[in-house]
């Protein structure tokens, strides 16, 4: 089965489906809306932004790697923080009725993480803006008390949404795995276990996170990847640039899961009706694959059906397509 340690943000997401004219008006009225295809962190939102936006999902990166991880049948736990509006919104419920172990949760005051995400009702492509709440609690100290759970998975996943510190303490937690679990070498990384991180929000703490030598595998998408190209050009592990409809193009580092030839594999053709979350299905899913012990080629050729899959329906974590459906396919097509 294998077990997918899931270090990161839980927001609550607010979605509004919205034709193209909406789009453009909020991009003219807020210099901060982001571009299709891309995550932007921000202080808070106004009033009259927020009440257009009338679902309401769960989601986050670090829950919805999480979620994507246990439907792809690895023993999944998410580790993280929510606020005093949990119960609201059934946060911790939600995780645990999707097969995600929730008892490391930890409760800080304030509002939970919030993400308005605006779907282009003609693409599926996503606009979204985060609001970090209780996410931004999550310090050090947290990773370095749960470092166990950290240090007894096969595959780690990370993402930006929580503070450096925090992700860094995580990382660092693992970089003595090799002295401290006693642990046989079993994995593609040795000791520890493999690490995959993805780089959303694209800004200067990912250029910090990524020179860690504990990072293995970076998702970024086609955008993340330009912002960051100084940084992936040093970084030595395998990059898997993330394009959507065209696929994925991996190339290989000098360390890592992956140093044989760089590749492309290109997802099934499917009608999209919301990308919301496909990289955080394609994270999880590749997380759970490599915990298993599949090849990293087909890991990935996994992660990319199962990541197109999720864009046929509405939501992330709803959206998670069934693992035995996503191998026929991967199947068929080699």
């Amino acid at each position: 089965m294998g077990r997918v340690a899931s270090f990161g943000s839980v927001n609550v997401d607010h979605v509004r489906y919205c034709e193209r004219a909406w789009l453009e008006e909020a991009a003219d009225r807020y210099d901060w809306f982001p571009a299709a295809g891309e995550t932007v962190a921000v202080e808070s939102v106004p009033a009259s932004f927020a009440s257009a936006f009338d679902r309401t999902f769960l989601g986050g990166k670090g829950a919805n790697q999480a979620v994507a991880a246990a439907g792809a049948g690895a023993n999944a736990t998410f580790l993280g923080a929510v606020g005093a509006d949990a119960d609201e919104y059934g946060v911790r419920e939600g995780l645990a009725a999707r097969g995600v172990e929730v008892t490391h949760v930890a409760s800080v005051p304030g509002p939970t993480g919030a993400a308005y995400v605006a779907v282009d009702e003609g693409s599926g492509e996503n606009h979204i803006a985060i609001v970090a709440g209780a996410n931004d609690a999550v310090a050090r100290t947290y990773a370095r008390h749960h470092a166990d759970v950290l240090r007894d998975a096969d595959c780690v996943v990370l993402q930006n949404e929580l503070p450096e510190d925090a992700v860094l303490g995580a990382l660092d937690a693992l970089a003595d795995a090799d002295d401290s679990t006693g642990r046989e070498s079993s994995g593609p990384c040795g000791e520890r276990p493999t690490v995959v991180y993805d780089p959303a929000p694209a800004d200067d703490a990912a250029e910090r996170v990524l020179a860690h030598e504990c990072v293995d595998v970076v998702t970024p998408n086609a955008g993340e990847y330009e912002r960051l190209r100084a940084a992936m050009d040093a970084f030595d592990g395998v990059v898997v640039q993330t394009r959507g409809a065209d696929g994925v193009v991996v190339t290989p580092g000098s360390r890592g899961p992956w140093t044989g030839a760089a590749f492309e594999r290109r997802p099934p053709a499917v009608d999209p009706v919301d990308a919301t979350g496909a990289g955080d299905v394609f994270d999880g899913f590749l997380a759970a694959e490599l915990a298993r012990g599949t090849g990293f080629r087909r890991a990935v050729a996994v992660a990319v059906v199962a990541a197109a899959r999720s864009t046929t329906s509405e939501g992330v974590q709803t959206a998670v397509p069934d693992r035995e459906r996503v191998l026929e396919h991967v199947d068929r097509a080699d």
